[in-house]
């Protein structure tokens, strides 16, 4: 079984430009109205529809309105990430942090407000 999230959105440029030039994603396919997008390993996508699409069910037509939805992104080098996009101008907005329960990781938000979690899980602290 394979996940692939689909947001709808009319913000596919932008959208393509975040995820292509911050976070290093491939364009797998893309049209007028849809954008499919990899990441850097190939292993899981996100897709963008364009919403109200007269080629989609009415079920697919009503555009995300950019609140209650997050992405978590697994990485090797969050460190190395967090200073790249840093360098790139891209709001932190929960800034590098190690978590008692196993996690080192920053978040940023794309521009149809979806959070994005970035993280590298490490051992979680040991309770006295």
């Amino acid at each position: 079984m394979r996940l692939n999230a689909g947001i709808l959105t009319s913000k596919l440029s932008e959208t393509k430009s975040f995820y292509v030039e911050n976070l290093s994603f491939k364009i797998k396919f893309e049209n007028e109205f849809y954008l499919l997008l990899k990441t850097p390993n190939n292993k899981d996508a996100l897709s963008f529809l364009l919403p109200h699409h007269p080629t989609q069910q009415p079920f697919f037509h009503e555009p995300f309105l950019g609140k209650g939805m997050y992405i978590t992104i697994e990485v090797e080098n969050v460190d190395e990430l967090y200073e790249n996009i840093k360098r790139k101008g891209v709001e932190i907005k929960v800034d590098m942090r190690d978590e008692p329960w196993g996690e080192r990781h920053f978040a940023i938000e794309d521009p149809n407000g979806i959070g994005i979690d970035i993280v590298k899980y490490t051992k979680p602290l040991e309770k006295n």
